[in-house]
C-alpha cells in the first residue's frame, strides 16, 4: 500500500522539472509554466578542463597524497597544498572515506590512501605496505575502457567508461561490488556485467549500499539493504537489524560490574558475527521498486542513508533517521519524500548529514516567471556546525551567510562541509580538526568562511572524504 502511495506522489508532483546532467557537471531547470529555461554550470563533477590537484585536511591514511616526513605518514594539511606525482592533466577528482581518486585527460585513473581493502587498484593478492599509501599511483586493470568520472566509499572505488560502462574494485563482505553473489573482493578493478546494458552517468556509495544512475533517468541499488536505505527491495530482504552493541550492553542488568559488563559485550560482539551471515544484502544491482516509470536526475548516499532526486522535482529519503538526515517526520522504512520547501537541484551527503543545492521558490503565484536565488539546504547531524545555520536539525533549512554567494556545488564529509560559488571561491564549515577546513587552524565554523589561500586560483572542483578535502586547481 505504502509503495502505491508514493508512486501516485511522484506522478502527481508538480511544477518544476529538474533535469541533472549529472556526467558534465551542469543541470537546468525547465518551469512548465515558462518557455524560459535557466542554466546554470556546475563543478560538481570536474570542470570541464586540465588542472592539478591540492589537498588538506587529515592526513592519517595518506588521503592527501602528500610526501611523508621523518615520522611516515600521517601529517596534517591545514590548508591547500599541491599534490606531486599527480600527472597536470587531471580532468576530475573523487575521494572515499580516506583514499582519493583523479582521472587523468587521457582517461586513466589514479589514486592515493588508504589500501587495506584494495581500493587503490594496485593489484596482487599482498597489498603494499602502509608507507606507500600517500604517493599517488596509476590504477591497473583499465586500460580496455576511457573513465570520465570517480567515486568511492570507504573499502571501494568506482569508475565510469565514456561507454557507459561501469568499474568497481576494492572488498566488501556487504556486496557493494554488485558482482554477484558471495563475491567479496577485486584487487583489480571489474566490470559489473549486470550493468552491461546500461550507461551509467553517477554512482553514490554508503557505508555498504550502492546507487547508480542511467543516462536515461533509471536508478539501481545493490549492497547492504537495512533500514529501507534502497527502497522496497531491501526492507522484503531485511532479516537482520544491527544491534547498538554498546547501548544493548549498557542497558543490561549484568553492567553492575565492570567483569559482567564486558562479558555481556562480548557476548554481544560475538553474536553479531554470527548474525552476520543473515544481513539483508543485495549482491547484484536492482531497479528500485518505488521509482518503476519515474526518472531520476540525481542521488547521493551518506553512511547509511540515501537520498534521491526526481526529475518531477520531488527529493525521497530512506535509511537510517538516527541525526534526522532524512529530513522527514515520519520514520517509515522504505523511500519517501523529504519535508523541503525548496526546489533541489542537485544534492549530497556527509556521513550523517545532508545538503542540498536549492533553488528558493518564488514567493507568489503571480512571480512564478522569476528565477530566485540559489543556496544550500541542510539537514541531520549538526554535533560541529556542519549544517552551517541553527535551528531544527531534522528540518532542510537553508545555510547561513550565503546572501551574496550562488553556490554551484556543495560536499560533505564526516563532521563538516565544502562548497564552492560561481566566482570560484571555497567556502568550509563545521568541524575544523586536523586542518580539514583549510583555514590555517582547527577551530570549528558555524557558518561558511572563505578559504582565503586559495582566492588566486581558478578552481574548477572540490570534494570531501571524511576528514580530507581535493580541490582540482585549473592550470590553464
Amino acid at each position: 500500500m505504502m509503495l502505491l502511495r508514493l508512486q501516485v506522489l511522484l506522478r502527481k508532483k508538480p511544477g518544476l522539472d529538474v533535469v541533472s546532467v549529472v556526467s558534465g557537471g551542469c543541470y537546468y531547470i525547465n518551469n512548465r509554466s515558462s518557455s524560459s529555461s535557466s542554466s546554470f554550470s556546475s563543478s560538481s563533477l570536474g570542470g570541464g578542463g586540465d588542472g592539478y590537484v591540492m589537498s588538506f585536511g587529515d592526513g592519517s591514511h595518506g588521503a592527501l597524497g602528500l610526501p611523508s616526513s621523518a615520522l611516515g605518514v600521517g601529517d596534517d594539511a591545514y590548508e591547500p597544498i599541491k599534490i606531486p606525482g599527480l600527472p597536470s592533466h587531471v580532468t576530475c577528482i573523487g575521494a572515499g572515506h580516506y583514499h582519493s581518486l583523479a582521472v587523468t585527460a587521457l582517461g586513466d585513473v589514479w589514486a592515493w590512501g588508504r589500501n587495506n581493502e584494495a581500493q587503490l587498484g594496485r593489484g596482487g593478492g599482498s597489498l603494499p605496505s602502509r608507507d606507500s599509501w600517500n604517493k599517488p599511483e596509476k590504477v591497473q586493470g583499465l586500460s580496455q575502457v576511457r573513465v570520465k568520472a570517480v567515486y568511492a566509499s570507504g573499502v571501494v572505488s568506482a569508475a565510469i567508461g565514456e561507454d557507459g560502462s561501469l568499474w568497481v574494485w576494492g572488498k566488501s563482505k556487504r556486496g557493494q561490488l554488485g558482482l554477484g553473489k558471495g563475491v567479496t573482493e577485486a584487487y583489480l578493478p571489474s566490470r559489473v556485467e549486470a550493468l552491461a546494458g546500461e550507461h551509467i552517468v553517477k554512482v553514490s556509495l554508503g557505508w555498504g549500499h550502492v546507487l547508480a544512475l542511467t543516462e536515461n533517468g533509471k536508478l539501481f541499488g545493490w549492497g547492504y539493504s537495512a533500514d529501507g536505505r534502497l527502497g522496497q527491495i531491501g526492507v522484503a530482504l531485511e532479516t537482520f537489524t544491527s544491534p547498538h552493541i554498546l547501548d544493548s550492553a549498557t542497558s543490561m542488568k549484568t553492567r553492575e560490574t565492570s567483569t559482567s559488563f564486558l562479558e555481556a559485550a562480548e557476548k554481544l560482539v560475538l553474536e553479531q558475527m554470527e548474525k552476520e551471515n543473515d544481513m539483508p544484502i543485495i549482491w547484484d544491482p536492482c531497479l528500485l521498486q518505488e521509482l518503476h516509470g519515474v526518472q531520476v536526475s540525481d542521488v547521493a548516499c551518506g553512511l547509511d542513508h540515501s537520498l534521491i532526486l526526481c526529475r518531477n522535482g520531488m527529493l525521497l529519503s530512506g535509511g537510517s533517521n538516527t541525526y534526522g538526515q532524512l529530513g522527514r517526520d515520519t520514520e517509515d522504512l522504505g523511500l519517501l519524500p523529504v519535508d523541503i520547501s525548496f526546489q533541489p537541484l542537485s544534492i549530497t551527503s556527509g556521513l550523517g548529514h545532508s545538503l542540498a543545492l536549492c533553488q528558493q521558490l518564488p514567493s507568489s503565484p503571480e512571480a512564478v516567471g522569476e528565477v530566485n536565488g540559489i543556496s544550500i539546504a541542510s539537514w541531520g547531524w549538526n554535533r560541529n556546525s556542519q549544517l552551517g545555520r541553527r535551528g531544527p536539525e531534522n528540518s532542510p533549512m537553508l545555510v547561513e551567510g550565503l546572501e551574496e554567494e550562488t553556490p554551484v556545488s556543495v560536499s560533505g564529509g564526516r563532521a563538516h562541509s565544502i562548497a564552492l560559488t560561481s566566482k570560484g571561491e571555497v567556502l568550509a564549515w563545521g568541524c575544523g580538526k586536523s586542518g580539514r577546513l583549510g583555514l590555517g587552524s582547527s577551530s570549528d565554523e558555524l557558518e561558511p568562511a572563505l578559504i582565503e589561500c586559495l582566492q588566486d586560483f581558478k578552481v574548477l572542483q572540490v570534494v570531501s572524504g571524511f576528514d580530507h578535502n581535493l580541490v582540482l586547481i585549473d592550470s590553464g
